[in-house]
């Protein structure tokens, strides 16, 4: 191989790789709007009116999902990849994406959205943030991807600096459940790191797109035919009633901006590696906290001004410089 086509190559990783990068970064800010808009909805009816403190948040996850999975199937469909369902779903590699599916969407998101519900979207978040962590550990464990100290630091300064972001603590009686909201909260952390690994796995041999899109449709489709049959007529007459509404139409707009999240977050996984995917990611925490403040949610406090510091650095060492933007999976 001559020098030149060496240098071109160069040039075509560098590109694919900052592309990543960028899908990483924008999936962050898309997520933390998403959890900020989605704990503004959840406040509303019908979702305050229900008797049941659980079936409220997974009614609003299930529909979350449910647009999301239809705004993926309508891209693809432009795009001419509708075929590619059914074929990918006959895989191996097709059906592990539809368990890592079931882990991040009805598991996780239904205990992210809990969270949301019962301990407000800044802590949420901050907990949540700490799946990059989690997620590296198993994507050097399945997925044998090195984590460089540098990398491993700035992931760590990313997730310090989520927790700070969000430490405000809740006013009055806003969260009677908090706990609870932060347990679950948990819960979603630690499935979300193991869908970022599986479905990386299934990436290897599947486009991104249609990964995502069968992610959205698999979680719809556990939540309303697994999820919410458990609270019956209750969470059944709650669904109904966001139709008669606008918190229907609300989320469908949400989920046009949760799904795009995803699908830049499945691609940046691809792109650059779970480690490093995940450490961009994680800046959804501060993102939160912002759209919070901007949208009159959350205030501007010296812990925030602390936590854009360590996220910022934290994502730095995580980006790394140009040169190492090249053959990021091999890193």
């Amino acid at each position: 191989m001559d020098q030149n086509t060496q240098l071109l190559m160069q040039k075509q990783d560098l590109s694919f790789a900052q592309k990543g990068i960028g899908s990483g970064l924008y999936a962050g800010a898309a997520w933390g709007l998403d959890g900020v808009l989605m704990g503004i909805v959840l406040a509303l009816a019908p979702f305050t009116n229900s008797m049941s403190i659980f079936a409220a948040p997974l009614v609003g996850a299930c529909l979350h999902d449910g647009f999301a999975a239809l705004w993926v199937f309508i891209y693809n469909v432009v795009q001419g990849k509708w075929r590619d369902y059914v074929r990918t779903l006959k895989t191996r590699p097709g059906k592990m994406i539809i368990l890592a599916a079931i882990l991040g969407g009805p598991i996780g998101m239904s205990c992210n959205m809990l969270g949301i519900f019962f301990a407000g979207p800044s802590y949420t978040a901050a907990i949540t943030a700490a799946y990059p962590a989690i997620g590296a550990v198993l994507g050097a464990i399945f997925l044998k991807e090195k984590v460089p100290p540098r990398v491993g630091a700035g992931i760590v300064l990313a997730i310090i600096g989520a927790f700070i972001v969000g430490f405000v603590p809740p006013e009055g009686s806003a969260f009677p459940h908090f706990y609870l909201g932060i347990g679950l909260a948990a819960v979603a952390a630690i499935v979300w790191a193991l869908e970022g690994v599986m479905s990386t796995y299934g990436m290897d041999l599947v486009d991104s797109d249609i990964a995502i899109g069968i992610r959205d449709l698999t979680s719809f489709l556990v939540n309303f035919f697994v999820i919410l049959p458990v609270f019956g007529s209750v969470a059944y007459g709650i669904l109904y009633s966001c139709f008669t509404s606008h918190t229907a139409w609300y989320i469908a707009g949400i989920a046009l901006i949760g799904g795009s999240a995803t699908f830049a977050w499945y691609r940046a996984m691809n792109m650059t590696g779970v480690t490093r995917a995940m450490g961009l990611n994680v800046t959804f925490a501060l993102w939160s906290v912002f759209f919070g403040w901007l949208l009159n949610i959350v205030q501007i406090t010296p812990n925030l001004i602390i936590g854009v510091i360590i996220i910022t650095l934290g994502t730095i060492l995580t980006i790394g410089t140009p040169k190492d933007f090249v053959n990021l999976r091999r890193r």
